[in-house]
């Protein structure tokens, strides 16, 4: 069995276990994931659901029992589960690998066995990440750790007042502040119920606007005796190994995320479809066209998912192909990816109308979808940092990658598992050596295609390639080495142009791989003209009045997905569904 064969098989099993969401009766349906939602408590049924199924595997190395191979493809699972509820994915999963991650990153042969099969038990692990910028709070919020008097070991103090499951986790994987400068913290991994009593205590739990069934608390250390054995690492790396695990977690987050967004895609298909707005595939050329307004929202935002699923894949598997500079395109696609769907789901409001408000039933999904969705560009790998990591970096880029590096390679642009190399966490860096993806996109032209005589694609990539002379025009005013970079208001506006240009390039990217290897969806310039018309308008820039001409194919393929059950990302993945009831009571 291929690898592409097997990954399909572990989401379809996974579709499976779960089950049609818009039956009533499906203890892990729709429904029960909104009345957990308001309840603000987990879906026992869904926990116990992927304990069955095993998806701690997935954030395990396969070298210690898992079946982590490569990023993209534990994206992919994952997704799955987000695609169900945010909550259950973050809560369940994802914080388990944000914690991981630093131990297969840096901990010994026992810690990282210890942290394999509590995973693979069905255990929980949570991590406390440093604060990296100084708050009001930031001294009330923070652990210290300084040796003990009595023997080897730490004594922790501090609180932390926000982690996932921390009240559930065995094994914490702490930062704790051991002196000062970039040599200020250690990593520890504490096994919970090794702690003396009257030494720990847990913080009351924080609620949440969004994912608001995740357990969320905070915990306190009153001079608690930690054993030597606990530090990962060297003492004083704390701050170095979160900057290395940085692009893991950072593109992985906004990937899994995706899933929130197919789910709100699809839930204004459906009003949109029981209103009779748009119908089947093939009604729309044959009977009367659709609203233009709705026609362009839902094109418009299918569009939206793809064009994300592009830089997603690229950020991913950059990890493994150029793990060098891949800390750059986690950090631009974990604070562009939020800001682009909010605005998605804010578009397709529009269409709900008064149904927006609707906290149960088939339309709820949708306002969970909104609530949930944000929740990604959080915490002190979120969106806010991540564009403080780009932004220095603008200045040494325009002057020495832009135009001048080399092409990547076309892996990076492969939507099927596998060939890619293993991944070393010990090769990643949060500061990139240069930026192939840009030059992928200045490097030529894509070939104009037959069905697309006006070589639309090819007359945006030059608008996107001359913003990103632009850019680099623009960069250079800015501090030479991106000192003063974030002090200057240019910086963040800079930075966003940026990231929209390396969206572009990933599509290209993406584009041209299907076009080469034969026919489909994605290898027709259909989605790839309107992705770059959005971007390019985006940008506020004069685009060609070409996106309204590819829209009947576009509002098509949505139809076609939304009545088969398939999803709205680049994997087109089949859904399980069948019994899915509209607002006015009919099944599809």
């Amino acid at each position: 069995m291929d690898g592409e064969t097997e990954v399909r098989g572990r989401v379809a099993e996974l579709e499976r276990l779960f089950g049609d969401p818009g039956d009533p009766a499906n203890p892990v349906g729709g429904a029960a994931f909104l009345a957990a939602d308001a309840r603000e408590e987990p879906l026992a049924a869904a926990e116990a659901l992927l304990e069955r199924f095993g998806l701690n595997a997935e954030f395990v190395p396969c070298e210690l029992g898992g079946r982590l191979v490569d990023l993209d493809t534990l994206a992919r699972v994952v997704r799955v589960v987000f695609r169900r509820d945010a909550a259950l994915g973050l809560g369940y999963g994802y914080a388990n690998f944000q914690a991981a991650v630093v131990l297969w990153a840096d901990g010994d042969r026992g810690q990282r066995q210890t942290a394999a099969r509590l995973l693979l038990a069905g255990r929980r692990l949570a991590a406390a990440y440093p604060e990296l910028a100084r708050g009001s709070n930031f001294l009330a919020n923070e652990l210290t750790a300084r040796p003990a008097e009595d023997g080897p070991g730490v004594r922790l103090s501090g609180r932390k007042e926000s982690l996932t499951n921390v009240e559930r986790a065995d094994g914490l994987v702490l930062f704790a502040r051991t002196g000062e400068g970039r040599s200020s913290h250690s990593v520890l991994l504490v096994d919970r119920s090794g702690l003396p009593p009257g030494r720990v205590a847990g913080l009351p739990r924080r609620r949440t606007p969004g994912v608001r069934s995740c357990l969320v608390a905070g915990i306190e250390f009153t001079d608690c005796p930690v054993p030597a054995g606990a530090l990962v690492g060297g003492p004083g790396r704390g701050l170095e190994l979160a900057l290395r695990v940085f692009p893991v977690i950072r593109s992985v987050g906004p990937s899994v995320a995706l899933g929130c967004a197919d789910t709100a895609l699809r839930t204004a298909v459906a009003c949109a479809v029981d209103r009779g707005v748009v119908g089947r595939p093939g009604q729309d050329t044959d009977g009367p066209q659709p609203a233009s307004h709705a026609r362009s929202t839902l094109v418009g935002a299918f569009v939206d998912l793809l064009m994300c699923d592009c830089l997603a894949l690229v950020a991913t598997r950059a990890v493994h192909l150029l793990p060098a500079d891949s800390g750059l395109y986690a950090a631009a696609v974990k604070y562009l990816l939020p800001q682009l769907l909010t605005d998605t789901l804010y578009e397709l409001s529009t269409l709900l109308g008064a149904e927006f408000h609707t906290q149960d039933g088939v339309y709820g999904a949708f306002a969970k979808s909104v609530r949930d969705l944000p929740m990604i560009g959080l915490g002190a790998a979120g969106s806010a940092a991540c564009r403080a990591t780009v932004v220095p970096q603008l200045p040494r880029l325009a002057r020495e990658s832009w135009f001048r590096d080399p092409e990547p390679p076309d892996g990076l642009f492969r939507l099927e598992a596998g060939g890619l190399p293993p991944l070393d966490l010990g090769r990643l860096t949060p500061a990139a050596g240069g930026d192939p993806l840009a030059a992928s996109l200045a490097a030529a032209a894509p070939p104009e295609a037959a069905d697309d005589p006006g070589g639309r694609p090819a007359e945006l990539n030059a608008l996107l390639t001359a913003e990103l002379s632009r850019l680099r025009d623009g960069c250079a005013a800015l501090d030479l080495d991106g000192r003063s970079a974030l002090a200057d208001p240019r910086g963040r506006a800079l930075a966003d142009r940026y990231a929209l240009v390396l969206t572009g390039a990933a599509c290209l990217g993406v584009w041209k791989r299907q076009r080469a290897r034969g026919t489909g969806f994605l290898a027709d310039p259909a989605w790839l003209t309107a992705a770059l018309t959005r971007l390019v308008r985006r940008l506020g820039l004069p685009a060609p009045d070409s996106a309204a001409d590819h829209e009947g194919p576009l509002l098509a393929e949505v139809l076609a997905r939304f009545h088969g059950h398939r999803s709205y990302d680049l994997y087109d993945t089949p859904l399980t569904g069948g019994t899915t009831t509209h607002g006015d009571g009919r099944n599809s």
